[in-house]
């Protein structure tokens, strides 16, 4: 008779983040107090200097704003404890800010570069000196936001997308005092377009890298650093372990990955040991919390029944058997133990 057990390891990680969640906020708050201060100098001298460099670095600034504060809105959302349908609590929320942020900035990107390459046709006189020294005080002011930024949790990608957006933001105004350097030493004023189309490509490169990173997460792969099929080969290896299949490895939200699969062990194993050992090689191997293992012995029959445990203090958990849409980048794997060396193949 096949013994089937299905049970949930969850660390305390998913909610250590309640007083890192507090940090942050607080950092969040620092930071979009000083940029929308310096926003609104930055705006009212580029209108004065006539520098697209400005308003761009204005625009981009807005953004920042506008991404900060959705990511205080994704913290306060995330921290919401699970009930109902939403068994993992809205924790994505914080992967959709993100996702928002970098469409945001491609937007803003492509409206600054088409603006950039009409006023490379024709220039308007930029004032050089007003310029310079908004730009230059303007670094000084992100070089702030950054480091409140800095020692953050940046493992969440809502925070990151925040920090990303002021670190453009600061090589942006780096390359706007080079521009007005160099308009005021030459009088090359193409050099304010040319700075503009440096920001804009700085924006692309970081919005892109945003919609990349959260569209893995909402196409639920595997998250970076862990590999499924060799995941599968540590499992196939332990010790009594004779087949693996139905692992699944995906992200809930940024720093909270998750693993499910079926395991059939011998005959002569306690199956309760066995997934004992499996959560704790899980954890130290791969720094994986939150498993969902289903451990048979070989040869006997699989249960229908499904039992759902959710932990009271948990964002939710996922029957062991996860459908394929859960699944990481590989297909669903199955391994089994083959002497003298484990080897894994495509699921049927």
């Amino acid at each position: 008779m096949a013994h089937e057990h299905r049970a949930h390891r969850h660390g305390a990680h998913a909610h250590a983040h309640g007083g890192s969640a507090e940090v942050d906020r607080r950092r969040l708050t620092g930071a979009l107090a000083l940029i929308v201060a310096f926003m609104a100098v930055e705006l009212a001298a580029a209108v004065l200097s006539h520098s697209l460099a400005l308003l761009s670095d204005a625009g981009h600034m807005l953004t920042d704003a506008a991404a900060i504060a959705f990511s205080l809105v994704a913290l306060a959302l995330a921290s919401r404890p699970p009930r109902g349908a939403l068994t993992f609590g809205l924790r994505r929320v914080e992967i959709l800010s993100a996702l928002a942020n970098g469409v945001t900035l491609l937007v803003l990107a492509a409206l600054i570069a088409y603006e950039a390459i009409r006023r490379l046709f024709a220039p308007p006189r930029v004032h050089g000196e007003l310029v310079l020294a908004v730009a230059l005080a303007g670094v000084l002011v992100n070089l702030l936001a950054v480091w409140l930024m800095s020692s953050a949790n940046r493992r969440s990608l809502n925070v990151e997308g925040s920090f990303e957006h002021l670190l453009a933001d600061l090589y942006g105004f780096i390359g706007t005092a080079i521009a007005a350097a160099i308009i005021l030493a030459t009088g090359f004023q193409r050099a304010d377009p040319i700075a503009s189309l440096f920001i804009a490509a700085l924006m692309t490169r970081t919005g892109l890298a945003l919609v990349r990173e959260s569209g893995r997460v909402f196409l639920e792969a595997a998250p970076r650093g862990l590999d499924p099929q060799q995941i599968g080969r540590a499992l196939v290896c332990e010790p009594g372990v004779v087949e693996v299949h139905d692992l699944h490895v995906w992200e809930v939200t940024s720093g909270f990955p998750a693993l499910s699969a079926h395991v059939l062990v011998g005959s002569e194993n306690d199956c309760h040991a066995a997934r004992r050992g499996l959560e704790a090689m899980l954890h130290e191997r791969f720094g994986l919390d939150h498993t969902t293992l289903q451990v048979d012995h070989a040869g006997g029959e699989r249960s229908d029944i499904l039992q759902l445990t959710i932990a009271p203090s948990q964002a939710g958990s996922q029957p062991a058997h996860a459908s394929d849409a859960a699944s990481g980048d590989a297909e669903p794997a199955r391994a089994r133990r083959a002497p003298p060396q484990a080897s894994s193949e495509p699921s049927r």
